[in-house]
């Protein structure tokens, strides 16, 4: 999977778009997904609310397996551990596969928030699994699933 098609599938993602998402890179086994912090993203102490950092570790664990098991593929399960608020300007996932067979791929994930200087300061981190579609995508789900 190309850096094109990745993110043509990310646009085909209602909730991508939602919280302006997108892909910066994919392939060789990674990828990485950012996000600009704005107010609608955080929560009421000021930091981006924990379902945004799930979703970028989400997304990017599941971008990642692609590149071992093909586009139509759906998240198996994943865990998240928060270590910090994340504050800043850019939230940035960057998603490893650890290991991939036939039926599934295992990822990590590292999500960070990108301050104004450009430093990273890590404020999560992931790991899941992600698996084939079995069969055909439902009535209206796009050919490239993820």
């Amino acid at each position: 999977m190309d850096l094109a098609a990745a993110q043509e599938a990310l646009e085909g993602q209602p909730f991508s778009r939602l919280v302006g998402a997108r892909l910066t890179e994919i392939g060789a086994g990674g990828a990485t997904l950012e996000i600009d912090i704005r107010d609608e993203l955080l929560q009421q102490h000021g930091f981006v609310h924990g379902g945004v950092l799930s979703y970028a570790a989400d997304n990017t664990l599941t971008f990642a397996a692609a590149t071992a098991l093909g586009p139509a593929i759906v998240t198996g399960g994943f865990s998240i551990q928060y270590l910090r608020p994340a504050r800043g300007r850019l939230l940035r996932a960057r998603a490893e596969v650890v290991q991939a067979g036939r039926r599934q791929a295992v990822c990590r994930c590292e999500v960070v928030a990108v301050d104004e200087e450009g430093a990273e300061s890590m404020c999560a981190v992931a790991q899941g699994t992600a698996m084939p579609l079995n069969g055909p995508p439902g009535e209206g789900a796009r050919s490239r699933a993820m």
